[in-house]
């Protein structure tokens, strides 16, 4: 069983900048889709990014030019830097994994594998 643990998250000014991580207890990222997702209470959990395992990477488009996702193979490390952070930013962030990839990874359709979330809070 994959497992994920989030990190990273904390309360930033607007404008500001974050790198959360993901560590896994195995070498998945060879193998595995890996995302990024996010939810508000009372609102659908949203698909941010994904990393396919030939390396495609999809945003949402409130996110694009501002996230990257990213991983570090040797660490057994998923990253997402967060760059020019708004209000609207402000979530529980989470890391998932499937071994579903292509268009299932490109959609962020539901994972299988889900990390404990860390909340990410923009505010001045």
């Amino acid at each position: 069983q994959v497992q994920l643990v989030e990190s990273g998250g904390r309360s930033v000014q607007p404008g500001g900048s974050l790198r959360l991580s993901c560590a896994t207890s195995e070498a998945t990222y060879s193998k595995y889709c890996m995302g990024w997702f996010r939810q508000v209470p009372g609102k659908e959990r949203e698909g941010v990014a994904s990393l396919d395992i030939d390396g495609v990477t999809t945003y949402t488009d409130s996110v694009k030019g501002r996230f990257t996702i990213s991983r570090d193979n040797a660490k057994n490390t998923l990253y997402l830097q967060m760059n020019t952070l708004t209000p609207e930013d402000t979530a529980m962030y989470y890391c998932a994994a499937d071994r579903r990839i292509g268009w299932f990874c490109r959609n962020m359709a539901d994972f299988t594998y889900w990390g404990q979330g860390t909340q990410v809070t923009v505010s001045s």
